[in-house]
């Protein structure tokens, strides 16, 4: 009560609360949220799945920072796939029909769905190596009527 009638007459005390630990900012910086790679499957899922979208869980494949989205764990046989080499990792991550599979300290197994590269494009995980194919757009007569009337 005394608080209150303290906040009412315009004399409670006010306490600045400290820069330091104030917001959950410092810990949603890109430069934090590196995968380390010795780890079991399951740290390494969480810790995907805990920086999912933002800042986003990356590691270092073929000298390009990948972020990684959409990890599940998979509890199966390891599935037949193209080897994936990733820097710190103790053993290649397997690029699949469903994705990349990664590999945890433990044996056990990752698969992550989606994968951004730095310069901004994100693609299917299991679209890897067909990343670099690219198709022309061709536009139809018609279409490049509406595109010019767009301009």
């Amino acid at each position: 009560v005394e608080a209150v009638h303290l906040i009412a007459d315009g004399k409670a005390p006010r306490i600045p609360q400290p820069k330091e630990g104030a917001t959950y900012e410092g810990i949603q910086k890109k430069e934090n949220a590196e995968i380390s790679w010795d780890q079991p499957a399951a740290a390494l899922h969480n810790w995907i799945r805990g920086h999912d979208k933002v800042p986003g869980a990356w590691t270092t494949i073929n000298g390009q920072v990948v972020t990684f989205y959409g990890s599940s764990l998979l509890d199966a046989s390891v599935p037949a796939g193209q080897e994936l080499t990733i820097k710190g990792a103790s053993r290649p991550g397997l690029v699949t029909k469903n994705g990349l599979v990664i590999f945890g300290n433990d044996g056990k197994m990752v698969l992550v769905r989606n994968l951004k590269f730095e310069d901004g494009k994100m693609i299917p995980a299991s679209k890897y190596f067909s990343a670099d194919e690219t198709t022309a757009l061709e536009l139809t007569e018609e279409e490049k009527k509406i595109a010019e009337d767009i301009r």
